[in-house]
């Protein structure tokens, strides 16, 4: 099947792109000496993770319970479930835990570990638990240099119940930064912050077994690991706009675009309106903070992806994309456009399915986990 074949909007995956870029950080992570554990939720695909993890120990970062179990079912043995675990998931992830190696969950609150031990003791189970920290998203984690940080990582250790696998953290700042070199001292900084924190637990008696980092603009542009074991990227999979603006990756990386098909022009206004809207871009406004004008995703040539100059998608409501430019006198009702959003995490979210392409053929089609729990 050809691309024009396909009904819009559509979600599609260029194959080329997505394995070079698995490639690419899977040869990094060894170089740096660490292992990759992909954090999966941006495609959500079993294709996708088994070809992320093909070259390395096979575990993998979701963010739902949904993700967990089927990732579970269809082979995978070790998960890490990589945002604070809500009490009331506890049981869900003790069935599913029973079912493979490893289901490991994140905690960083007092009542979150007593959660954890009370659905576990009946059980007669041991879970595997991080602690996690924060390294300066300061968003979720235990600030690394308070006295309660002390005090969770020596509980989670002494307890029966729980496995403690060590010390996670997710410099998630990084996607404010402008550039590559910013984004390289971001991640010194998520590399200092955890290690200091590791020295302070040696300090008090508790041991770490492991240490967990990552985001994709840190571990693309660190140059040095020491005391890292593993790193949780995600958005490398797929790049997007926004990657790309702050110096993650090129443009001929982003392997995740929207094909759309222009409904409205109005030549004398420079407008045009296409079927993609909200529901198949979502609405992250990008990289403004290096490019205010940047709109809602980066218009390309359907056939060969190269940048379109005059064109620019600069308003979304729930179905329609309304693009500007000059660019817009070439364009027919009918005519196919192709966008790179700049969230490709939030983009193929809201598609049931994603059609993997080599140039402009479409050879098969991949569908993604949805909705939170896995009941």
């Amino acid at each position: 099947m050809h691309l024009d074949a396909l009904d819009t909007p559509c979600a599609l995956v260029d194959l080329d792109r997505f394995e070079r870029n698995a490639t690419r950080m899977s040869d990094r992570a060894h170089d740096l000496g660490v292992r990759l554990r992909p954090h999966v939720k941006t495609h959500k695909c079993v294709e996708a993770a088994r070809i992320q993890t093909r070259d390395h120990f096979g575990g993998i970062t979701v963010s739902t319970l949904s993700e967990a179990r089927g990732f579970a079912e269809a082979g995978f043995r070790d998960i890490t479930y990589a945002v604070p675990v809500a009490p009331q998931k506890l049981r869900e992830v003790v069935e599913i835990n029973s079912r493979i190696d490893r289901l490991a969950v994140l905690v960083d609150h007092m009542a979150t570990i007593t959660a954890v031990e009370e659905t576990a003791r009946p059980f007669a189970v041991v879970l595997p638990v991080w602690l996690k920290i924060d390294c300066g998203l300061h968003r979720a984690g235990v600030d690394p240099e308070s006295e309660l940080a002390i005090a969770l990582a020596t509980r989670l250790r002494n307890s029966p119940q729980i496995d403690f696998r060590g010390v996670l953290t997710h410099a998630g700042q990084s996607y404010s930064v402008a550039s590559r070199e910013e984004a390289r001292a971001v991640a010194r900084v998520e590399c200092a912050v955890t290690r200091s924190f590791v020295e302070r637990l040696a300090e008090a008696g508790v041991a770490v077994p492991e240490v967990s980092i990552g985001s994709t603009p840190t571990i693309s542009a660190a140059r040095n690991l020491d005391g890292i074991d593993e790193v949780r990227p995600g958005n490398y999979a797929f790049f997007d706009v926004f990657q790309q603006t702050i110096g993650s990756c090129v443009l001929a990386d982003v392997a995740f675009s929207v094909l759309a098909t222009v409904i409205s022009v109005h030549a004398e206004h420079q407008r045009a309106v296409i079927d993609a809207g909200a529901l198949a871009l979502s609405k992250d406004p990008g990289p403004t903070h290096v490019d205010p004008a940047c709109g809602y995703g980066r218009m390309v040539a359907v056939e060969d992806q190269h940048p379109l100059p005059g064109l620019r998608l600069t308003s979304l409501s729930q179905e329609h994309g309304v693009i500007e430019g000059a660019g817009t006198a070439a364009l027919r009702p009918g005519t196919l456009v192709r966008i790179l959003p700049n969230h490709s995490c939030l983009a193929a979210a809201c598609f049931e399915s994603y059609r993997v392409v080599r140039g402009t053929d479409v050879i098969d089609e991949w569908k993604p986990f949805r909705g939170w729990s896995g009941c």
